[in-house]
């Protein structure tokens, strides 16, 4: 049971340092503080799993598993997930350009609904993150 416990805590530090360095350490810590007990399950499930298992894995960069995400996000029509894994993916190394390409791909294969809700929002965090800006510079 040991073994358990300690491994679990090992996914679940370095899933926190993983979501702290793609999606900000104010939006991460912020989650936790505002969790109560029920709430707190879901924080150890997707910080275990998702970025302790998942992001921890080496068979992918950063980069790419953000570019899917976004993908993925737009086929579920996820728009504040979008609009936060766009941040994640500026950390990431991907550009604007390769947002828009990746956001027009998934618009054809998943429908102009959920590429105008994914388009909305990355074009939201584009501006307010001053991306538009730096790739013109």
């Amino acid at each position: 049971m040991a073994d358990i416990k300690s491994e679990t805590q090992a996914l679940f530090d370095q899933g926190l340092n993983l979501r702290r360095e793609v999606l900000g350490t104010e939006y991460v810590d912020g989650s936790i503080a505002r969790a109560n007990e029920f709430m707190m399950a879901f924080q150890h499930i997707t910080t275990e799993w998702c970025w302790g298992y998942t992001w921890g894995r080496p068979g992918l960069e950063k980069k790419t598993r953000s570019m899917l995400n976004l993908a993925m996000l737009t086929a579920l029509n996820r728009p504040a997930e979008i609009k936060l894994h766009v941040k994640g993916a500026l950390n990431n190394g991907v550009t604007v350009e390769e947002i828009k390409e990746i956001l027009l791909q998934a618009t054809v294969y998943c429908g102009i609904p959920a590429g105008l809700d994914a388009f909305k929002v990355a074009n939201q965090v584009l501006e307010e993150e001053g991306a538009f800006k730096e790739a013109q510079a």
